[in-house]
């Protein structure tokens, strides 16, 4: 299957506000069906796209802090106007960003400090009314749930890039038909980003929480498919990752576009191998003495209009038994004899900080 891909170029780097959204989305208006509202009272665009009988909700950004399939959204959106839409059987309503009080302060929670991933429930958010009136209203046969996850996460000894999740219905995760069906969506999509970034696909944890979107609306019997966009190697701005996404997105819409979905081959999805918190930034290791090491994890921090990274120790509580994305000997960042690692760490951290600065 060839899956054609146009990057919406005006909207780059992990740092998308609503303001930078409202004016990329006024190129598409035509799709625009309705809006929410935000507690801070900013809209919530809901767009339609397609006439077929097959209907299918997708929203991403709940958390402010995860843009990356926001990107990869626009992204479709412009290869649909490019393309011309490809899904003659398949409705898309697609919230771009639900959460957009997070998004512009850059932060997990909504402008209450609520993380509305947790609010499915209880809907106490503006912004979770808004998604659960829009469910009720679409009434899916397919829902997408478009996450970030950090860069810990690995899958053996490569970052887990693209995560997969057929989220539980109940405590001891039983395999129903909804989840199967999910899982055989699943399974198409792994099967294409096999093909270019094999062995940097993970399915996700199922543990069940039912405060989780998710979970929840899995329970209430849609098939619901968690997508996570991870680390690529070098990738800290998630570039690469958005296409990937991009790309899995128009797979899995083809396939149920093509395709009445049932559950043979569910199980090919238990393939993919659980992704881990196993990876840090960065490792640093003592020349004399290998055993000793320190890991730094770089923090994400919004100054201005951009995200800089910025190195922290990890806490030795946590272990010593990461890998790590780049890995330095301590001489080659202090060319002195006699360095003691821990005295160095000071050092260390400017060292890293000025390298990371452009990323």
């Amino acid at each position: 299957m060839e899956v054609p891909y146009y990057k919406e170029t005006r909207v780059e780097g992990k740092y998308v506000p609503y303001g930078l959204l409202e004016t990329v989305l006024k190129d598409y208006e035509h799709w625009y069906i309705s809006e929410g509202f935000s507690e801070k009272l900013y809209p919530i665009p809901l767009y339609h796209i397609g006439e077929g009988k097959k209907c299918i909700l997708i929203w991403s950004q709940m958390h402010g802090n995860e843009s990356t399939t926001t990107r990869a959204l626009l992204d479709l959106f412009k290869l649909f106007t490019q393309e011309g839409y490809p899904f003659n059987n398949c409705q898309l309503y697609i919230i771009p960003m639900l959460n957009p009080d997070g998004a512009i302060r850059y932060t997990r929670v909504n402008g209450n400090g609520v993380d509305l991933n947790r609010d499915a429930i209880a809907l106490s958010q503006k912004e979770s009314q808004f998604l659960r009136d829009t469910y009720e209203r679409v009434r899916p046969d397919f829902c997408f749930n478009l996450h970030d996850q950090r860069t810990i996460f690995g899958v053996g000894d490569k970052p887990a890039t693209v995560s997969f999740l057929a989220p539980a219905v109940d405590e001891d995760r039983n395999v129903t038909r909804v989840r199967r069906k999910a899982a055989r969506v699943i399974t198409e999509m792994n099967k294409y980003l096999q093909l270019s970034i094999n062995g940097f696909v993970g399915r996700f944890d199922d543990s069940f929480n039912p405060n989780c979107t998710g979970d929840q609306y899995s329970l209430l019997g849609t098939p619901t498919i968690l997508i996570e966009s991870g680390f690529y190697p070098g990738d800290y701005q998630r570039e690469q990752t958005r296409k990937y996404i991009a790309q899995a997105l128009y797979v899995g819409l083809s396939y149920i576009n093509d395709n009445k979905v049932g559950t043979e081959g569910w199980k090919h999805y238990l393939e993919i191998p659980e992704n881990k918190k196993c990876f840090r930034d960065y490792c640093i290791i003592d020349d004399r003495n290998p055993q000793e090491k320190i890991f730094v994890q770089l923090e994400e921090v919004l100054e201005g209009d951009r995200i800089v990274f910025v190195p922290k120790l990890v806490s030795e509580d946590e272990g010593k038994d990461f890998q790590a994305h780049k890995t330095y000997l301590l001489s080659e960042i202090c060319p002195w004899e006699h360095c003691d690692l821990h005295s160095k760490i000071p050092y260390i951290l400017d060292y890293i900080r000025k390298e990371v600065e452009n990323i």
